[in-house]
C-alpha cells in the first residue's frame, strides 16, 4: 500500500525535551508556521523553552527566506506529559538525553499514544533510530521511524535525516520539504551510518589529525595554520576540538573504533594518555587542551542575574513614524537586571551612537553623531544614571560624527572616535580638556570617492595595563577594507596627532569593524562587525598579546551588529544590532540569548556591572 502523508492542519509538531537544543528545534517549526507542542516534565524547563520562542522566534524566521513575511509563526504550548503533548501530533521529534535505554520506553510509549499516521523522529547524533525499535513491533509503525538531527538552529542550519533500515522512502522528501519550509538545510542519508554523513568527514579529519599529532610530524598549530590556508577557514580543527572537549572527542571516536574495530592506540589512546588524563580537556580546562590555555579560569559568579544595561537607540527603526523626525528620535534606554522592564530614560536625542558609565561619578556619557551625518554637527553629552541632570560636554559642532565612547574611570577621562572626523578623542568626564590623539587624513582625491570610508574611525578600546589604545577603521560598506589599529595612548615627544609615528595595523582586510572593548588581564581584544554575512554580522576576539593571536568568530547571523560590553564575571557578552536587539552571548560556547528585541535600532551599550 502506497504512503500518505499525515494531514497536518492545525495538528502540532511534538518536541519531547525542551533543553538548549529542545527549544531550538520547537522554535524553527514555529517559525516555518507550524503548531508546536514542546514536552519536559521539569516545569522550569518549559517555562524556559517557552520565553525563549517567544524572544528569538524572529531571528528564526530570517532563516525561512523571502517568503518569511508572508509566514505567521505558528502556536506552541509545554505540557509536563507526553500523551498531553503528542495525542493529535503528526511529527515527533525526540530530544531526550543520550540513554538508549530511555529512548527505547520512548519510543514504545509514542507508539502507544501518538496517531498512526504520525512520524516519530530522534534527534540522536549517537545512536541509530534502528536501535530503538526493540519494543515496537508493528511494521507500519516502523516504517514511519527515521533520524532527524538538527545541530544548532538558527546559527547552523544543517539537518541530517537518516533511515532506521525499514523507514518508507517517501518519508524522507517530505521532512525535507518541511525543514526546507523552516530555513533548515536539509541532507539525507542514503543508508542507516554511524555518525550520519557529516560527523563522518569530521571523524576522518579528527583521526588524521591525532595520527599527526602522535607520531609527532606537526603540532595544533602548524595543521591550523596550514588549513586555514588551504580551505580560507574561519574554524579550525584543533581549535574546535579543543572547544568541544577533548574527552568528547575521545567518547565519540570510541564508537568508530567499536563498531568498524579499528586500532585507537595512536588516536583516542594516544589523546587520553597525553592529554585527558593529564585534564587537558581543552577550553573547558584550566589546563588548555591541544592548545595552551588561553585565558585563566574565572569563578562562576554567586549570582547570574543580568545588571542594570543601558542602550541607545538611534532613531532609525520601525518606531521612527516621522522621517522629518528623526533627528530627534534617539533615545538612552535602560533594561532593568531585576525585572527585565525597559524604559526610556533620555529621548530627542539627535542620532546617538556611543556609552559609557562611570561608577564613580554616577553617571552615562553618550556620543550623538547629529542631525546630518556630512556635517560637523556631533555632540557628547552625560546625564546620571536615572536621565536626570543632563549635561553637554562637547556642544553641537564641536566635533564632526562622534561614535564608540570608553570611560577610564582612573583618569577620569571619556575616549571617542570621530568618524567623519578622523580621528580618536578624549576630554575629561567634567568637559574639560579636549584632545585629539589620532588624526588621519582623508586620501588623495584621485583614489575614488568611496576612499576616504578608510580613514573613518569608529571604535575605540583603552587598554592602561599595556598603555595602549586600540580603534577600528570600517571602510567601505561590506568591502573587507576594516582594519584594527593601535598606538601607545599617549602622542610620543615631539610628535602630533596626524604624523605620530607609533600606529601600527593589528589586523586588515576584516569586513567592517566597528566596536571594540579589551580585556586587559588576558590581552584579549572583542569586536563587532556590521558586514556581510557570514564573517560580518558577527562578534569577534583574538588575542593581541606578543604572539598575535587569529581572530575568532564567537557568534554571528546578527542584524548588523554595533555596540558591545564584556561582563566576564557572567561569562558574557552584551551587543546590540541595528535590527532592535539586545544580546547576551556566552564567551565560551557562543550562545546567543535575546534578553530584548522591539522595533528599535540599537548602537552602544554598557551595563552597572
Amino acid at each position: 500500500m502506497a504512503w500518505r502523508p499525515p494531514s497536518i492542519g492545525h495538528r502540532p509538531v511534538a518536541v519531547l525535551g525542551a533543553g538548549v537544543l529542545g527549544r531550538r528545534i520547537a522554535c524553527s517549526f514555529v517559525a516555518g508556521g507550524y503548531n508546536v507542542h514542546i514536552r519536559d516534565p521539569s516545569a522550569e524547563a518549559r517555562g524556559a523553552a517557552i520565553q525563549y520562542i517567544d524572544e528569538n522566534k524572529h531571528l528564526y524566521a530570517r532563516n525561512v527566506g523571502s517568503s518569511a513575511g508572508a509566514v505567521q509563526p505558528g502556536s506552541y504550548a509545554a505540557f509536563e506529559d507526553i500523551p498531553s503533548a503528542v495525542g493529535e501530533a503528526w511529527l515527533v521529534v525526540e530530544a531526550v538525553p543520550e540513554k538508549i535505554e530511555l529512548k527505547i520506553d520512548t519510543f514504545a510509549e509514542l507508539d502507544r499514544t501518538t496517531p498512526a499516521d504520525c512520524i516519530l523522529v530522534s534527534n540522536s547524533s549517537s545512536f541509530k533510530s534502528s536501535l530503538m525499535l526493540d519494543k515496537i513491533a508493528n511494521k507500519e509503525r516502523r516504517r514511519l521511524v527515521c533520524n532527524m538531527h538538527f545541530t544548532m538552529p538558527p546559527e547552523i542550519r544543517t539537518v541530517e535525516l537518516m533511515t532506521d533500515g525499514e523507514t518508507e522512502p517517501a518519508v524522507f522528501p517530505f521532512l525535507s520539504d518541511v525543514l526546507a519550509k523552516c530555513g533548515m538545510l536539509p541532507a539525507t542519508a542514503r543508508k542507516e551510518s554511524t555518525g550520519f554523513i557529516f560527523n563522518r568527514l569530521w571523524a576522518a579529519v579528527k583521526r588524521e589529525i591525532l595520527l599527526i599529532l602522535a607520531e609527532g610530524v606537526s603540532d595544533p598549530a602548524e595543521i591550523d595554520k596550514l588549513w586555514e590556508h588551504m580551505f580560507q577557514a574561519r574554524v579550525m580543527p584543533c581549535q574546535l576540538m579543543d572547544r568541544i572537549g577533548l574527552d568528547t572527542v575521545a567518547f565519540i571516536e570510541d564508537n568508530y573504533i567499536q563498531e568498524r574495530g579499528l586500532d585507537g592506540t595512536r588516536t583516542v589512546d594516544f589523546l587520553r594518555q597525553n592529554y585527558i588524563s593529564q585534564g587537558r580537556l581543552g577550553l573547558k580546562s584550566d589546563k588548555g587542551g591541544l592548545y595552551p590555555p588561553a585565558t585563566p579560569r574565572r569563578e562562576t559568579p554567586k549570582s547570574t542575574a543580568q545588571p542594570d544595561i543601558y542602550c541607545l537607540d538611534v532613531g532609525l527603526g520601525g518606531n521612527l513614524k516621522q522621517i522629518e523626525s528623526v533627528a530627534t528620535n534617539g533615545k538612552v534606554l535602560r533594561r532593568s537586571g531585576a525585572t527585565g522592564q525597559v524604559e526610556t530614560l533620555v529621548s530627542g536625542l539627535a542620532a546617538p551612537d556611543g556609552i559609557d558609565i562611570s561608577p564613580s561619578t554616577g553617571r552615562m556619557y553618550w556620543t550623538n553623531m547629529g542631525r546630518n551625518l556630512a556635517a560637523r554637527n556631533g555632540s557628547v553629552m552625560s546625564a546620571r544614571l536615572d536621565g536626570t541632570d543632563v549635561q553637554t560636554l562637547i556642544p553641537e559642532g564641536g566635533v564632526h560624527t562622534p561614535k564608540q565612547a570608553v570611560v577610564v574611570e582612573g583618569q577620569q577621562k571619556l575616549y571617542f572616535c570621530d568618524r567623519e572626523g578622523m580621528g580618536v578623542h578624549r576630554i575629561g568626564l567634567d568637559g574639560k580638556n579636549h584632545e585629539v590623539l589620532v588624526q588621519r587624513s582623508a586620501p588623495t582625491s584621485d583614489a575614488g570617492p568611496l576612499a576616504a570610508l578608510t580613514s573613518w574611525c569608529v571604535g575605540i578600546a583603552v587598554d592602561t595595563r599595556a598603555g595602549k589604545i586600540y580603534w577600528t577603521q570600517k571602510g567601505a560598506s561590506k568591502s573587507s577594507q576594516g582594519r584594527i589599529f593601535r598606538a601607545d595612548i599617549d602622542i610620543p615627544a615631539g610628535e602630533t596627532a596626524s604624523n605620530r609615528s607609533d600606529i601600527e595595523v593589528v589586523f586588515e582586510k576584516l569586513p567592517e569593524p566597528i566596536d571594540l572593548e579589551i580585556d586587559a588581564e588576558t590581552e584579549t581584544l572583542y569586536w563587532t562587525d556590521r558586514g556581510e554575512h557570514p564573517l560580518g554580522c558577527s562578534l569577534n576576539r583574538a588575542f593581541v598579546g606578543a604572539d598575535k593571536g587569529k581572530p575568532e568568530i564567537i557568534a554571528r547571523h546578527f542584524h548588523e551588529t554595533i555596540g558591545l560590553k564584556l561582563d566576564l564575571g557572567r561569562q558574557q557578552v552584551l551587543v546590540t544590532d541595528l535590527g532592535g536587539s539586545l544580546y547576551s552571548v556566552n564567551v565560551d560556547t557562543g550562545a546567543k540569548e535575546v534578553l530584548f528585541s522591539d522595533d528599535g535600532c540599537y548602537t552602544g551599550v554598557a551595563a552597572a556591572i
